[in-house]
């Protein structure tokens, strides 16, 4: 189609024109909504389910905060903190500033908890004199398009209670840390640090320790014997002898009973079956979903809320990408009413006999926040292997344990049947039980949550008086009491739960303070203190036994929570406790006498740089060997754990670390030249077989245990069988 010309040939093309910059012009005044949250990953899955008008961009955390190099809170004027922007956020901040001018509306998504809600209020009163855009707060449990568009619908305000909450426990933590920090520094060593609830945690683990160090075990043995009836076998053990419990202290006292019985009739006396009704168990709290990961699948709870982070904020499957689980950190077993209906409507397609008439209701833990539901899936229909394909390993199997529990918790109990036979052998009784399940109910969906205690074998068929068949094998085994067991991820978590120490989000950070500290140290998943640790838990409990224990700490944790639920005044709160404490601060500073160089050890042997003698020091990671002639030399180098095996190789092993946060392995100090490594301690012995160094071994069937390094040498035997050698 030809297009029509004025005379002068330019009155269309000036319309068209004008038309053009009429239109850039409306486009220009279209305004956008900016959303802030968190993380980058949040940031990419939200902004694909709001699509056009909508920007979302990441704070990547705190952008504001108290500065490090000094204590930077007003003791005489409130406890005012003065806040700055956070080094290296500047940009950020900047940034975010440029977006809200170009924006009409900002909504402030952070997390829905306290550290997020003082996000929240730092990025308004930092972008509210920067824009003329609204700006608002929206709030949500899980990741999903539903729930973002029902937040952004319903814009709120932010909560200062909570943010008083947030800001009392910074103030506090600040003022605890920059008081004990000086006074370690002065009395310990350069560099340390003490913080208000890890110094509990660390004293909770050196107390376990001292438990751990003087218990004495004490040899004790039990006795099994196999019976038969017709083909079938099986192994009772001994309960009774002459009607009471045996106590058999040693082999003597065993081989006594075996004499004594040995020719006797054995007979069914009793038989006991027992029907037990197995209920589910409550959907995942933050704590009780770390110590599952950490029982099930060895996870530490850093790695545990670093996974559930990456469900919550979102997987690519496919074109889309989907948060698969709710909020990680909740002190709650609450269920929306959307989610019950469901995860009942996925019960009732796939497992209609196992779905009760009624939802399961938990009630809420006494002291529970409730701020949020328990940690779900976002889709109960998206079952672990439906999404296998997109997860990396540790993301599947956490997704698996929290979508068992989640929906077993809405399917009917399990029934169980136990027989318990009881045999007569002359004065001797001996008792085996079976378990079977009678009716799976919720055990359907379970793999990784089930236990083997579930079921037990299968008995013959058994009646009182019934004659049985003695093999006559029995099986003497020699056994050690067992004292109380260090504290592992999972069991710490409990009691820090239990004790009301922390919240769900401080968990894992208490745990990798005191590990990045080298307060505490991982062996075969326990939390073993360090020398450093146990001393400066010793000071810090001498010197302030009302502020290093978990009654006190339990107490700040219940009246923060007050600041946040009731709107107690929190700087009454924090003036209540910091005179007596900073009183008690300036004693310790006078009285306290210096253990620094208490653990300096002299050596034999000689600096290579300037021939003064290496001292043996305790640093931040340990021990290591430093020259006497600091700071004139600064010669340091690690401790050799023992002679390097390789043949024409005078080097030493020594421990090193991999870059980043790596696992510590043990090598030779002339590498490259020479390659030796493995990951294995070196303990102070050789073995006898080819005089390799021996190294200390765990693992669960044998627990600790040596073997020599040489991978062709069998040598491997107990601890008491070293000592005699």
């Amino acid at each position: 189609m030809s297009n029509s010309v004025s005379s002068n040939g330019t009155a269309k093309k000036t319309v068209k024109s004008s038309k053009k910059v009429e239109k850039n012009k409306t486009q220009k005044s279209k305004k956008q909504t900016l959303v802030i949250v968190e993380s980058p990953a949040k940031a990419s899955t939200i902004e694909k389910y709001l699509g056009k008008g909508y920007v979302v961009k990441a704070s990547m955390g705190h952008l504001i905060d108290l500065p490090k190099s000094r204590l930077a809170v007003d003791v005489e004027h409130g406890f005012q903190p003065e806040y700055i922007t956070v080094r290296g956020r500047a940009k950020i901040l900047k940034e975010l500033q440029k977006d809200a001018k170009k924006s009409d509306i900002v909504l402030l998504a952070s997390d829905n908890d306290r550290e997020g809600e003082a996000i929240a209020w730092h990025l308004n009163n930092a972008l509210r004199d920067k824009t003329d855009a609204k700006i608002m707060r929206i709030v949500f449990n899980e990741i999903t398009p539903p729930a973002i568009k029902d937040a952004v619908r319903h814009p709120g305000v932010i909560d200062e209670n909570k943010v008083n909450a947030q800001k009392a426990r910074r103030v506090l933590d600040r003022l605890v840390g920059y008081n004990l920090s000086p006074l370690l520094w002065e009395k310990v060593k350069n560099g340390l640090s003490a913080g208000r609830v890890q110094s509990v945690a660390l004293r909770l683990i050196c107390d376990r320790e001292k438990e751990v160090e003087d218990f004495l075990p004490e040899e004790y043995w039990t006795l099994e014997a196999d019976f038969s009836k017709g083909k079938s076998v099986f192994t009772a053990q001994l309960v009774l002898f002459k009607g009471e419990k045996p106590n058999l202290k040693s082999e003597k006292d065993v081989q006594n009973i075996i004499d004594a019985i040995l020719s006797a009739e054995c007979s069914v006396s009793d038989v006991k079956i027992t029907e037990k009704t197995v209920k589910p168990r409550p959907p995942f709290t933050t704590s009780k979903l770390q110590q599952a990961a950490a029982n099930r699948l060895g996870f530490t709870s850093r790695k545990t809320m670093q996974v559930a982070q990456q469900l919550y904020e979102g997987i690519q499957m496919g074109e889309n990408r989907i948060g698969l689980i709710s909020y990680m950190r909740t002190d709650s077993v609450r269920i929306s009413k959307t989610a019950l209906d469901e995860v009942r409507e996925w019960i009732s397609k796939n497992h209609p006999n196992e779905l009760p008439p009624e939802s399961v209701l938990y009630s809420v833990g006494k002291g529970a926040q409730d701020a949020h539901e328990c940690i779900r899936p976002t889709y109960s229909s998206y079952t672990p292997d439906d999404v296998k394909e997109y997860l990396s390993r540790d993301q599947f199997r956490l997704y698996a344990l929290i979508w068992e529990r989640f929906v077993s918790c809405q399917m009917t109990a399990a029934k169980t049947s136990t027989t318990s036979v009881d045999i007569k052998a002359g004065d001797a009784l001996f008792r085996v039980s079976a378990s079977r399940l009678v009716e799976k109910g919720f055990y359907k969906v379970i793999k990784l949550l089930s236990s083997k205690e579930d079921v037990t074998g299968n008995l013959p068929s058994l009646k009182v008086g019934e004659v049985l068949s003695s093999e006559r094998k029995f099986y003497p085994e020699k056994h050690f009491t067992q004292g109380p067991s260090r504290f592992s991820d999972a069991s710490i978590v409990k009691t820090l739960e239990e004790k009301g120490i922390g919240r769900p989000s401080t968990y894992a950070p208490i745990i990798s303070t005191l590990l990045d500290r080298y307060y505490v140290t991982r062996s075969n998943k326990q939390l073993v203190p360090t020398i450093l640790g146990k001393m400066i838990c010793q000071i810090l409990v001498e010197a302030f036994p009302d502020v290093i224990n978990e009654g006190f700490t339990a107490e700040i944790e219940n009246k923060l929570d007050g600041v946040e639920n009731e709107g107690i005044a929190w700087s009454a709160m924090i003036e209540e406790f910091y005179e007596p404490f900073k009183k008690r601060v300036n004693e310790v500073e006078q009285n306290q006498e210096s253990v620094k160089g208490f653990m300096d050890e002299k050596t034999e042997e000689l600096c290579e740089k300037c021939g003064r003698p290496l001292l043996k020091k305790l640093g931040r990671f340990g021990y290591f060997l430093a020259c006497s002639g600091f700071p004139e030399c600064r010669n340091t180098k690690s401790i050799p754990l023992a002679k390097c095996p390789m043949d024409g190789c005078n080097g030493e092993i020594v421990e090193r670390k991999s870059k980043g946060r790596g696992k510590s392995f043990f090598g030779c100090s002339n590498f490259p030249k020479c390659s030796f490594l493995t990951h294995f301690k070196p303990i102070e012995a050789t073995c006898p077989k080819c005089g390799w160094f021996l190294v200390e071994k765990f693992d669960k069937k044998n627990g600790s245990y040596k073997s020599c390094i040489n991978p062709a040498c069998d040598f491997l035997h107990s601890e008491d069988e070293t000592e005699e050698k």
